[in-house]
């Protein structure tokens, strides 16, 4: 493998085409979203995979890092879609390499992980892009355009999803830096920090963890904000039957609700269209990629990590029944 070079001698840009881009982790995640979305890209051209035990078809496939490196085609950038526990070390590895590198969410194990990787970046003048995909929602933009120059009076997230339909077999999630519920809860706060036009911070948390896992399977936020803001957060892994990921903010000025992880928008009880020409979540988080690497920027939002990071310091834990898959 090599780094193709970003800037011309002239600090102009070198124009490659399609950027040849590697998929790191061949998860559900990167099944499901990430390599549909790389196939209708014009951006970019999936040119490997990284991956232990699986690989597609027709695409250069490694197990290794050194494996990629020594063997693999010459790339721009690579996707890291493993598990946050080890991702910090392959995305330096990537970024002395001359990669640019795009990081699913939760983009590290802990804050000070992906602090580190933003100033490598920035030493190495790389771009680095901490992915929240459900900003990219279709309900999001005009969401966060709405609440604009808005007084927020009170927000509520809903966030109950059934763990087995959606994770089957991550046991990750339940282990120390897989956040348990709050892997599906920090979509939630992705959005929130999205589209509200102040700060939130939290003041408490109640975090249910089963007696066999290091996670919670459930969560209850206390947030607050300037002006007498006040918020809620309502997080469970158990939600059988209907899904519920849904937000609703109450203003000086009206009600907004987004359901449905942000693809529907109500404003005062109206359905509004969404952009028909908006794609999926995930077309449009490479089409931001994209456009980051053309300006050769970084994009490192560390708000939702944080507040996550908050809930677990000021957590209050009970035990509940052991979780198994």
């Amino acid at each position: 493998m090599r780094a193709l070079p970003q800037d011309g001698a002239d600090g102009g840009k070198v124009d490659h085409g399609t950027t040849p881009i590697a998929l790191a982790g061949l998860g559900k995640i990167a099944l499901d979203q990430h390599v549909p979305s790389l196939e209708r890209s014009g951006a970019f051209t999936l040119a490997a995979t990284l991956s232990l035990n699986a690989r597609l078809a027709d695409v250069p496939a490694f197990t290794s890092w050194d494996a990629l490196q020594a063997e693999g085609p010459a790339l721009a950038a690579i996707a890291l879609c493993t598990p946050p526990q080890v991702r910090m070390d392959l995305a330096r590895q990537a970024l002395v390499a001359g990669l640019d590198v795009l990081l699913e969410k939760p983009p590290a194990a802990t804050v000070n992980e992906i602090l580190a990787l933003k100033a490598e970046a920035a030493r190495r003048g790389r771009v680095l892009f901490a992915s929240w995909h459900s900003r990219f929602a279709a309900g999001v933009p005009a969401a966060r355009a709405w609440l604009a120059g808005r007084a927020v009076r009170n927000v509520a997230v809903t966030w109950r999803e059934d763990v087995r339909q959606w994770h089957p077999g991550q046991t990750w999630l339940w282990q120390p830096g897989g956040l348990g519920v709050f892997d599906p809860g920090i979509n939630a706060l992705s959005i929130l920090t999205e589209i509200l036009p102040c700060p939130l911070h939290l003041t408490a948390a109640e975090l249910e963890v089963p007696e066999n896992c290091a996670t919670p399977i459930a969560a209850r936020l206390s947030l607050a904000g300037p002006g007498g803001l006040e918020g809620s957060a309502d997080f469970d892994f158990r939600q059988t039957g209907p899904q519920t990921w849904s937000i609703t903010v109450e203003t000086d000025a009206g009600h907004l609700a987004l359901h449905e992880g942000g693809a529907r928008l109500l404003l005062d009880e109206q359905e509004q269209a969404p952009d028909p020409d908006a794609g999926s979540e995930y077309d449009a988080l490479y089409r931001h990629f994209a456009a980051r690497l053309q300006r050769r920027q970084s994009d490192v939002d560390i708000r939702p990590l944080t507040l996550v990071a908050d809930a677990f310091l000021l957590g209050r834990q009970t035990r509940t029944d052991a979780f198994h898959d």
